[in-house]
């Protein structure tokens, strides 16, 4: 196999305390696996020591390249880079923090000479997830694939690998600003299938996705696959459309039979809700409108400030 290559790509993220005993498990487990190996570490802007310990770690292993980006981008945009930079015929995308354990990138590479194009990571539970994480993980998946069209695989996690076919299609074709990389794999096409793990807890640190931004990547994620919520608006438009006609026949009837209408309360309260679903439905569509304005400016993805490979720097 040693004719084919195999490129890992690691996004990093403020993980000084932990990259250097990453490095050190995944060259163990590599060494083994008979392919050609290449490391692409994306270092996302850290802003801790962990450029430092990367370019330490490039100088000591001819097989590692880093790309330093000029800021924080995103873990989506890291992955997008790392799989760009990539030459090799097969593409692991992994995290650094050791809850994507490197023992298993035998089986992944065995699952793919059995004939799949991608092999996608499935989360069965997680030793640090708690009860939150695992209802927050089940209502996401339940909520986008009631949305979408396309079915997506329930806790599959952003630990994956790819073919180099799938990669070239993800070059060229899944470029759009608002990603959602483990989506963009599974609805590709292609040969497929998926490996069940259990997540170990995290070495050291912590999870850098706070509240906030889980809830922005839960809303950016839908809106890339989904056009559902901005059909609110035309099911809301119906449904108080029905409501004032009956409210219309209600009062027709009553003047008839000549007996007032005692209807302020039930005004206010009509004319209350139809107010907060026309803003709801207002905001869901200037959320699809940032979505295109994001794409119309054609800014790019990333922006790598400099590379490190094993005695060199450009």
């Amino acid at each position: 196999m040693r004719d084919k290559k195999c490129s890992i790509v690691v996004s990093v993220f403020n993980e000084e305390a932990v990259i250097q005993q990453f490095h050190e498990e995944l060259r163990h487990n590599i060494d083994s696996i008979d392919y050609t190996m290449e490391i692409i570490y994306v270092n996302d802007g850290s802003c801790d020591g962990s450029d430092k310990k990367l370019d330490h770690i490039a100088a000591d292993d001819s097989r590692v390249k880093v790309l330093h980006f000029s800021r924080n981008f995103g873990h989506e945009a890291a992955m997008t880079a790392g799989i760009d930079y990539a030459c090799g015929d097969v593409i692991i995308c992994m995290d650094s923090d050791l809850q994507n354990p490197p023992a298993l990138l035998n089986d992944m590479l065995q699952a793919c000479e059995g004939g799949n194009d991608i092999v996608t990571m499935v989360r069965v539970d997680r030793e640090d997830g708690g009860l939150y994480k695992r209802v927050t993980s089940r209502i996401f998946y339940r909520i986008i694939n009631h949305l979408s069209d396309m079915q997506l695989q329930p806790n599959a996690s952003d630990f994956f690998l790819i073919t180099k076919p799938v990669a070239d299609v993800l070059r060229k074709d899944f470029r759009e600003k608002t990603r959602f990389m483990r989506g963009f794999v599974q609805i590709v096409g292609f040969h497929k299938t998926s490996i069940s793990y259990r997540a170990p807890r995290r070495a050291a640190g912590e999870s850098k996705y706070s509240f906030r931004k889980l809830v922005h990547f839960a809303l950016s994620s839908m809106a890339s696959f989904s056009k559902i919520p901005l059909k609110i608006g035309i099911y809301s438009g119906v449904m108080f459309g029905l409501l004032s006609l009956a409210l219309i026949i209600y009062s027709v009837i009553m003047w008839i039979v000549n007996r007032p209408v005692g209807g302020y309360t039930t005004l206010i309260i009509f004319l209350s809700a139809f107010a907060a679903i026309s803003l709801i439905v207002i905001g869901i569509i200037g959320y699809y409108i940032g979505f295109i304005l994001d794409e119309v400016k054609g800014r790019p993805i990333y922006v790598v400030e400099r590379i490190t490979t094993s005695g060199n720097e450009r």
